[in-house]
């Protein structure tokens, strides 16, 4: 997994079959959030944002160690395969990346606290109570959230960071800035600008970025190696 100390990780994972959206659907959601909130102080993960729908688990957040997120959503899968008796919780592994402070925290924010209105499932975010949003809005208590520095900026006072928000979460993200967001979550890449991923270099647990595609330069050597239809590049008997 891509870890790097005391920054935000961007976190989705998907259910192989959705929760039920009928019914039994809403306190399925409830206990889900209960068992993440719990967990979390469990294993040390400082929760920024979340979203739960009937199909997937996004959240952003600050584990106090390169497992905390791993476990957490360990914790989760055995919690929900108990309860639903079922196998086979996630459709596959989680996905996560790593998100810069000051420039993307709030972008995915946003990002993850809407997905319920572009799903169909809330005409606005704050209506999706299985969400950090209508905690950072003010339409609810703030709970087990424990807010980005990047967020506090949005306004020296609860209100002024709310109603700051909101006007962010209203006017959306550009379609570049969303997509980016995408392909930095599906490649498991670092979210960032280059002197963010320069600087995960010597701190991260892997390479921070997708190396260039293609074969590497021939050197010059091996160029005129290659034009000599002759040298099969065996050893001369």
């Amino acid at each position: 997994r891509l870890y790097a100390p005391d920054l935000p990780h961007l976190a989705q994972a998907r259910f192989a079959v959705p929760l039920s959206a009928g019914g039994e659907g809403g306190a399925m959601l409830d206990q889900v959030i209960a068992w993440l909130t719990g967990d979390a102080r469990h294993y040390s993960v400082a929760l920024h944002g979340w979203t739960l729908t009937f199909d997937q688990l996004v959240i952003l957040a600050t584990p106090s160690g390169p497992n905390g997120i791993s476990s957490l959503i360990q914790s989760l899968g055995r919690r929900l395969a108990a309860r639903l008796q079922i196998g086979r919780v996630f459709a596959g592994r989680f996905r996560s990346t790593l998100v810069e402070p000051g420039a993307w925290v709030l972008p995915s924010l946003v990002w993850l606290e809407t997905i319920p209105v572009r799903q169909g499932l809330a005409a606005d975010a704050e209506l999706w109570r299985w969400s950090s949003a209508p905690a950072h809005m003010g339409a609810a208590p703030a709970g087990a959230l424990q807010d980005h520095m990047d967020y506090w900026r949005c306004g020296n006072t609860p209100f002024d960071r709310q109603a700051n928000y909101r006007a962010l979460v209203l006017e959306g993200l550009p379609g570049a800035k969303m997509a980016q967001i995408e392909q930095a979550l599906y490649g498991q890449w670092a979210l960032g600008g280059l002197a963010f991923v320069q600087g995960l270099a010597g701190i991260s647990s892997r390479r921070p970025v997708a190396g260039k595609r293609g074969r590497p330069r021939k050197q010059p050597a091996d160029r005129g190696r290659g034009a000599d239809p002759h040298d099969s590049g065996a050893s001369p008997i």
